[in-house]
């Protein structure tokens, strides 16, 4: 989609997060890929923090892990909602 968002960068050490539309409007997609053991059940925590804050549907969430601590999922989930709720969705 043209309005769709990354930031982060997975090379960094990071975790890399793409921001996309989706087609149902009430609802949310999340995809989180990693390769080492357990550190996406600790995603989970900062993904419900971010939804805590942020009541969003007709999105779809990328998470791209490589090795980052717990707490860069929240900076990163609110770093791209900011830059996707900024961009013309046109």
């Amino acid at each position: 989609m043209s309005n769709a968002c990354i930031v982060g960068a997975v090379a960094s050490g990071s975790r890399e997060v793409l921001v996309e539309g989706a087609p149902q409007p009430d609802a949310c997609a999340i995809d989180i890929s990693t390769g080492a053991n357990g550190l996406a059940d600790g995603c989970w925590g900062g993904v419900a923090e971010f939804f805590e804050r942020h009541r969003l549907g007709g999105i779809r969430i990328s998470i791209n892990d490589a090795g980052a601590t717990p707490a860069i999922v929240s900076l990163r989930l609110d770093q791209a909602i900011e830059e996707f709720t900024r961009r013309d969705p046109t």
